[in-house]
């Protein structure tokens, strides 16, 4: 964490390696008495929304950087005197200051939302100034803020039927005022990350395999663990038992799961299945970690709390970090199949596609069955055709019959 004096906050490094983030939704605003570990900004990394608690108890005297700003980290951005001499006080608990002599830090809670988020907003009395960086504030969530940013529009300017702006009257503005103007946003967040992995992954040698396969035997399977209490709150699907049928596979194919360090590969002792999710911010991988060692009902608990996290824009920045291998369901869009590319240091990804009913051969017959069509993309530094020839065919043979899965 970065060193903070003299009441001014700096960005701290919240993991990762960040070297910046865009301020995304003050908590607080000038004259606003906090607590120590009171929520006080929101923060954008290139993977997650992050909350930042105040390190401070005081009166936040200046907000040094405006919502939408992108800064470095080590930049201070908020500054909270002790509020001895001009602190109002309030109706709620008194807030402590620490001694002048001292000028000493409380210890902060770890970032980061928890569960029953609660923030405190203690106003200050009418009279108090607004310092002149602090500029008139439109209630929108992140999500509708980026949108707005994207379209080049003006929050400020949105007329709003409630207290919040939402996406629908952001778009209708949007398409009633130059809706054919060209309009340029800045490369930020999750965006810029995919674009930066995907840079990175062109400099792996890789090669994609495909086959399509019969998965009505999985698709019946789903049907019946819905109705097993022990499944009850997992959200049960062909893409919770194709996790179940690559972790079993990599253990045959321990090649795909390995990681290339110039002089070595690396074999991890686990799996960490990366689940692909997408998110209103873009696209987002969130990693199960030894996922290989849960049991099916687990796998798909932790697959749905995680892709829930990520979804609602919270997801933390080590709940990304360790994955081995990727999991994609691209079928979800209507699609059949495609080629999926390597997340930087990993050296497997499977790609789902959608599951249709399709004329299919049995025996000398031709009937309706359920099917899909699974690709594999492979890091060709750790891994040869055979190798992924195999991993293929046995996610494919378990969705095939999956009581297969026995003998792996």
């Amino acid at each position: 964490m970065s060193t903070l004096t003299s009441g001014e906050f700096r960005l701290p490094d919240v993991g990762e390696g960040l070297t910046e983030a865009e301020i995304v939704t003050w908590h607080v605003k000038v004259g606003d008495e906090v607590a120590v570990n009171a929520p006080l900004v929101d923060i954008e990394t290139a993977k997650s929304i992050v909350e930042l608690p105040s390190p401070f108890a005081g009166r936040v005297e200046e907000l040094l950087v405006s919502e939408g700003q992108t800064v470095s980290v080590g930049t201070p951005i908020v500054r909270i005197g002790s509020g001895e001499a001009t602190a109002t006080p309030v109706a709620e608990e008194p807030v402590e200051a620490p001694a002048p002599e001292e000028k000493r830090l409380e210890v902060l809670v770890g970032y980061g939302p928890s569960t029953g988020r609660r923030r405190r907003r203690n106003r200050a009395t009418p009279a108090a100034e607004s310092a002149p960086r602090a500029s008139v504030r439109v209630l929108a969530k992140p999500p509708v803020r980026k949108l707005a940013k994207d379209l080049g529009v003006d929050l400020t300017q949105v007329p709003s039927s409630g207290a919040v702006v939402t996406r629908a009257e952001v778009e209708a503005f949007a398409r009633g005022h130059g809706a054919d103007a060209v309009t340029a946003a800045p490369v930020s967040g999750v965006r810029r990350a995919t674009a930066e992995a995907m840079i990175a992954s062109v400099a792996v040698p890789q090669a994609t395999e495909w086959v399509t396969v019969d998965v009505s035997a999985s698709v019946d399977l789903v049907e019946r663990l819905k109705r097993d209490r022990r499944f009850e709150g997992v959200r049960v699907t062909t893409t919770l038992l194709t996790a179940r049928a690559v972790c079993l596979a990599l253990r045959r194919t321990p090649d795909l799961h390995a990681r290339w360090n110039e002089s070595t590969i690396e074999h991890p002792a686990s799996v960490g299945l990366g689940i692909a999710a997408a998110t209103e911010r873009g696209l987002v991988v969130p990693v199960v970690r030894e996922a290989d060692g849960l049991a099916l009902p687990d796998l798909g608990r932790a697959i749905d709390e995680l892709v829930a996290t990520a979804r609602a824009g919270r997801i933390q920045p080590d709940q990304m970090a360790g994955g081995t291998f990727t999991l994609t369901n691209i079928g979800v869009f209507g699609i059949d199949g495609g080629t999926p590319i390597l997340p930087p240091g990993q050296s497997g990804i499977l790609a789902l596609g959608q599951v249709a009913k399709r004329p299919w051969v049995v025996g000398d017959e031709v009937v309706p069955r359920w099917v899909t069509t699974l690709a594999v993309t492979f890091d060709h530094r750790v891994a040869d055709g055979e190798q992924a020839s195999r991993f293929l065919a046995d996610v494919a043979a378990i969705l095939e019959d999956p009581g297969l899965a026995l003998a792996f």
